[in-house]
């Protein structure tokens, strides 16, 4: 390589740096954000929203019907953004949701509770919570986007992971937050208001993702994209566009998002309640256990996004599958012995399974659509899912351990998520090292055809 090559090569990098940069600040907000909630509603909401449960675990459970609401409203905010972001672009939608998931953040700190305004406190953490949900179903999908639509083919699952390592760097800080609350107050102080400060830090936090994601712009092949839709009455784009023409990719996009999407909240969210309820944990002890595992969580994703570009993205996720179905008949014994080391090594492990799945989807998904409707694609595919996966999973698990006052029925289900997931890989075509505009290229020929002839003849994949 020349000189003059090797400096465009350097500023490409650099300025890919920047673009990851911009992606993984407002998903980290974000997803501090979420994931703060979900925290919260195993070791806070319970208490404080629904105090006439009949046990701890009902009232657990009440509250992981809230939780469930932001994941009901995640599809319906990945729609809405997704139509709204093929149409004028990655980075305006990707500004106001992270206004939206912030001041819906912010006002749940500010909730009484239920011995203060009755019914109408959970009624209000609900709203709220759907409104965060919303903005979080249209962020992922831009997100990743504006990252996977400027990365280099050969190296695309690499870059384009980094914003889903932001996920664990998300829950990182909010788990960080409430150990170092939990750990400096009293438990009395801590679910009367220590608790509300991490949702008021997210003020703060939102101001600095806002300001970085002003200094990005949309990826060059967006703007080709959309300056060729704009002149093809046939070029549509949303989520009626997608199903039409590439239903496939929206179904196998589901099928590969259920087991990891279970699993995720599994580790994260239900194994608090496990340890807490059953094994009898201390907050504190468990926060940190947590704290390390999402730290180690952080380093493994961007690793598997580069495994996946070199070994192909089928292997990379069939080897996910595979390890996660065993995860829980041997995860939850490890809990059960009450050793510290067994437990972080449990959740590392769990979260290693998920990662091998998770990392390399925001290049999978990319690469099954054209970048005309690539926005409203994946978030479709990503964020419904979510509604009968992530959501449910935790309620279903501890449903599961109240009945049968056992693990084993909770790896059961695992099992069976890992065996969906496991059936769409099979059915998943190798895009590694694709061409981004070779997609494109192929959708726009029947376009072409459709333009000249006057009818639609653009295929169904």
């Amino acid at each position: 390589m020349n000189v003059s090559s090797q400096g465009r090569a350097d500023r490409g990098t650099s300025g890919l740096r920047k673009v990851v940069a911009a992606s993984m600040a407002g998903t980290v907000v974000e997803w501090y954000e979420f994931f703060l909630y979900a925290t919260a509603a195993s070791l806070v909401f319970g208490k404080m929203f629904f105090p006439n449960a009949h046990t701890e675990l009902d009232g657990i459970m009440d509250a992981f019907m809230t939780y469930a609401v932001g994941f009901v409203a995640r599809p319906l905010g990945g729609i809405v953004f997704g139509h709204f972001g093929d149409k004028f672009g990655r980075k305006n939608l990707l500004q106001l949701s992270i206004i939206l998931v912030g001041a819906s953040t912010f006002l749940m700190g500010c909730l009484p509770g239920f011995a203060q305004a009755g019914y109408w406190a959970p009624a209000m953490l609900v709203g709220l919570r759907f409104i965060q949900g919303f903005a979080v179903g249209g962020e992922w999908g831009g997100a990743v986007l504006l990252v996977a639509e400027h990365s280099p083919n050969k190296s695309r699952g690499f870059w384009a992971s980094w914003p889903q390592s932001a996920v664990p760097m998300g829950n990182l800080l909010a788990t960080g937050v409430l150990l170092l609350l939990s750990s400096t107050l009293s438990q009395e102080a801590f679910l009367g208001w220590g608790w509300r400060i991490g949702f008021w830090l997210s003020a703060v936090i939102v101001v600095i993702g806002y300001y970085i994601r002003t200094k990005v712009s949309d990826a060059p092949i967006f703007v080709e994209a959309r300056e060729a839709a704009e002149s093809n009455a046939h070029a549509g784009y949303g989520v009626v566009e997608v199903f039409k023409r590439y239903p496939r990719g929206v179904f196998t996009a589901m099928g590969l998002r259920f087991a990891e999407n279970i699993i995720y909240y599994l580790v994260v969210t239900f194994s608090i309640t496990y340890l807490k309820v059953v094994v009898h944990a201390d907050t504190a002890r468990i926060l940190l256990l947590l704290l390390i595992a999402h730290a180690i969580h952080f380093f493994i994703v961007p690793l598997v996004g580069k495994l996946s570009d070199s070994i192909g993205r089928r292997p990379t996720y069939f080897l996910g599958a595979l390890a996660g179905a065993s995860w829980g008949f041997f995860a939850f014994p490890m809990m059960d012995s009450k050793n510290d080391l067994l437990i972080l090594t449990s959740v590392i492990l769990g979260l290693g399974c998920h990662a091998l799945m998770y990392a390399s989807q925001p290049a999978i998904m990319a690469e099954m659509f054209p970048t005309r409707m690539r926005y409203s694609g994946v978030s479709l595919g990503y964020q419904v899912t979510s509604i009968v996966a992530g959501s449910l999973a935790p309620i279903i698990a501890t449903a599961l351990l109240d009945a049968y006052k056992s693990s084993v029925p909770v790896a059961l289900y695992l099992l069976g998520a890992c065996a969906v997931t496991a059936i769409a890989v099979f059915f998943l075509r190798e895009t590694k090292g694709i061409d981004l505009k070779a997609i494109d290229d192929a959708d726009a020929a029947p376009l072409a055809r459709a333009a000249s002839t006057g009818q639609d003849t653009a295929p169904v994949r």
